[in-house]
Formats: structure tokens, sequence, C-alpha cells
């Protein structure tokens, strides 16, 4: 069957998702349009589309190295706009129950802290910089369009910002909107089937602010995370050094224990958590922005990889396809992995028809890993969702390779590495490490 050209692919939506996508496209489209519902902001600015931009994220070191594949010199540029380097074990102090802190231990490699709003406006300027891309503003996607036969998308239907509704042919399209919704209106239309879900149901809340960082500070920590003394409390905590010698505290719960959004009943939250150390280092900082507050009621999986049939030329990224905890800040690190595999399928020259049953089934092992720490939230019995049978066992290993890695730097190195995603979870069930982890437990 001869290949459909690849003259032009679209992507819906201009968050971290959607931009890299467009730039993995990048390379095997003769043109990329980026279409986004919101007006970007020139410089590093929270925008309606994105309400958790305010929030504490991380880049996690695999989305900071897929990130380097997509744009080389990334690293580079975030140091430049100012992100803080952090280096992994030794720069962010890790405050978990039986260990405040956990071992302070130099692991050999660096993270960068920023924030949100920061890493979007660097990774959108390095996409405007590639030719090919075209990124166009209040341009909301409504209708994907399918072939005549129902086989494909073909088209998508967008409302420009002053003129009448425009279809825009496409060779492929990608939804990265976050919501899904396109697709699943468009499967809705075929009669196909949709996607089954598995929701892990969590009612996160957490809010917000970002403060003065003190440039005289005795402490030898750049920023700090106070984990939760689960199941009894959900309480955590995360102070970030960002751009401009200020630090990001998120803070939250679960469940209905919603951190407060004035200036006192959040600093009383903070200072509720299970250790003070956050609360003294900014009990006299000054604050620069408002609380900003967010909610999440679960972490979603979409399983596209199990439908027998989907639409040629379409595909869904990130969000879409697998929303984590915010907690565990994997979202956006993931997407520039998932990113780099659609890269590297188009670069096999595999034909449009089969690229999404290959995408969908290439990106469930780089799913994997984040979605077994999103599990560790049935530890709470309030948690709705369907509890893995073997989750006791699951916790009490967890918790037996927390004090193998407190003892062993080796092992406290693998754990980094796999939480950072550079490597599987399987990695932490290899035969010699369960032998060692399971009398632990």
């Amino acid at each position: 069957m001869p290949h459909v050209a690849r003259t032009h692919a679209v992507v819906i939506g201009a968050g971290m998702a959607g931009l890299t996508a467009a730039q993995a496209l990048s390379k095997h489209f003769g043109k990329v349009t980026v279409l986004e519902r919101d007006l970007l902001p020139a410089e590093p600015a929270p925008r309606s589309g994105t309400p958790q931009a305010r929030h504490a994220h991380m880049l996690l070191a695999g989305g900071l190295k897929a990130l380097q594949t997509l744009f080389p010199g990334f690293e580079r540029d975030l140091a430049e706009a100012g992100a803080v380097k952090i280096r992994t074990g030794k720069d962010l102090r890790m405050e978990r129950p039986g260990f405040d802190p956990f071992p302070i231990r130099d692991l050999g490699f660096d993270i960068f802290c920023m924030s949100r709003p920061m890493l979007e406006a660097v990774t959108r300027r390095r996409v405007q910089q590639t030719p090919n891309i075209d990124v166009s503003v209040r341009s909301r996607v409504t209708k994907l369009i399918a072939s005549r036969d129902k086989t494909r998308v073909e088209a998508v239907l967008y409302d420009s910002e002053d003129g009448p509704a425009v279809t825009l042919e496409a060779d492929l399209v990608v939804e990265a909107s976050g919501r899904c919704g396109l697709t699943l209106q468009l499967l809705d239309e075929l009669s196909l089937q949709k996607p089954e879900e598995t929701e892990i149901g969590i009612d996160q809340a957490y809010a917000t602010t970002i403060v003065e960082r003190p440039l005289d500070r005795g402490d030898d920590w750049l920023g700090n995370i106070v984990l939760p003394a689960a199941p009894a409390s959900s309480r955590g905590g995360f102070l970030f050094p960002i751009e401009k010698q200020r630090w990001l505290l998120s803070i939250g719960g679960n469940h209905g224990d919603a951190p407060p959004g004035d200036r006192t009943g959040f600093m009383d939250f903070v200072k509720s958590l299970r250790t003070p150390t956050i609360y003294d280092a900014i009990k006299d900082a000054r604050p620069l922005t408002d609380i900003a507050r967010y909610q999440l009621p679960c972490s979603t999986r979409r399983h596209f990889e199990r439908l027998e049939s989907f639409p040629a030329g379409l595909l869904a990224i990130g969000d879409a396809l697998c929303r984590f905890n915010p907690v565990f800040g994997q979202g956006m690190s993931v997407a520039a992995q998932e990113a780099v595999l659609l890269d590297r399928l188009l670069a096999e020259d595999i034909p449009i028809e089969r690229l999404a049953p290959d995408f969908f089934a290439g990106i469930q092992s780089t799913i994997e890993t984040p979605w077994g720490v999103a599990v560790t939230d049935f530890v709470y019995p309030a948690t709705r969702g369907i509890r893995p049978p073997d989750l006791a066992q699951r916790l009490q290993y967890g918790m037996a390779l927390t004090k193998l890695a407190a003892q062993d730097p080796e092992v406290h190195l693998l754990t980094a590495e796999v939480s950072q995603l550079l490597k599987p979870q399987a990695a932490l069930r290899e035969p010699m490490l369960a032998a060692r982890v399971v009398p632990l437990m």
C-alpha cells in the first residue's frame, strides 16, 4: 500500500504535550500547524488554558533528557532563562516518615527547578524557531472531520478569532488538549468503541504561593519536600527554588482536606505539616503573589492500546491519554517522552495507518512506571477505584525498599533513577534486589 504523503500535521493545544509533539512531527512533515485557543503570553506568565500552571511542577530527569533530545541545547536554554540547577539527592531536602531528612547524597545528576510558565515559554521559543512549525493562537478546534469512508481523519474545523470557521486539511492530527474531548466525540460519531478508563479518585486539592527566597540563609538545601504521614494524614508540601531568586510553595491534601485560600489559613496549614522545616524557612519571607488554588478529582488512564479499531491519521498524547496525580510531578516529563517515541516511530517510516496502534502500544512502558506510583494513592481508605489485590504487599515492599535505599547509596541512586523516569519500575523488582528487600518487609 503506498504511503500517504506526509505533507501537513495539525497539533491541537500548545501546552507541553502539544509543543513537544509539534517538534517531533516537524522532522517528518512538510508543515506542522499548532492550533491553540488561548492567547500565548510573550513572557513567562500563567494562562487560562493551563489552570494548574501556577502550582509546583517538576521536570524530572527523564523529561529533561527527552527535551534535550527534541531540542538540542535545551539545558543551556533553561539555565540562561534563570532556571535553578539542582543536584539530585543533595539540593532538595526530602522529609518522609521515619527519615527527616532522608540521607543527603550526591547522586551524580542534575535537574532544573523553575515555574511551569517559564518552562513553557522556553519550549515555545524553541518551537517558534523551527521554520516549518506555525503556532496559531485564538484558534479553538471544534470538530475532527473524518473521511467519507469513515476510516481516517482528514481535517479539523476551528473557530479563528475574527473570521468564519476554518476547515484545515491534515495527514495527521494530534490531540494534545488534555481533555481528549474531540477524539472521544469523533469515536461517538463514527460509532466506534471508546477507550476504557481506569480512575483513581483522590480529590486532590492544593494551594500555592510564591515568596522571596532570602539570600543569606544558613541552610545547605535549596528546596524541601515534606511527605505526609499516610494514611493518617495526606498533608504535604513542596518548596522549590525558581527563577528570579524566589521560592514556589505548594501545599495540599486529599479527600476534603483542602488548604485555605487566605494567607492566615494558608500559613496555619503550612504550620500543620508533619515537620516544621518549610514553615520555619518561609514564615518571614515576603509574599510575591496571591494564593492560587486548584483541585483534581482523579488520576485517569485511557486505554487506547486496547481498542480494536481507531481512525487512521489521529493520535492522542499527554493528559489526553493519562492524567496523573500532580503531586508526583510526572505529567510534563511523560508527555516529552511520548513525543520522543512519536519521533522514533515516524523515523522508522511506518505507514500512518499503523501509527496509532504502534504509538499506543509503545507508550505503555512509559506510562507504566508513573501509573505504578499513582496506584499508591490507594493507601488512603477514601480513595475511589479498583484496588490492586496485592496493594498491601506493594506498599510494604515500597517501605522496605525505602529503608534499604537509606542504608545503601547504590539502591538510593536506583530508586532516584526510577522516580525520575530514567529507568523502568521493573528495575526495582530485579531478583537480586528483591532478595534484599523482602527480609526488610
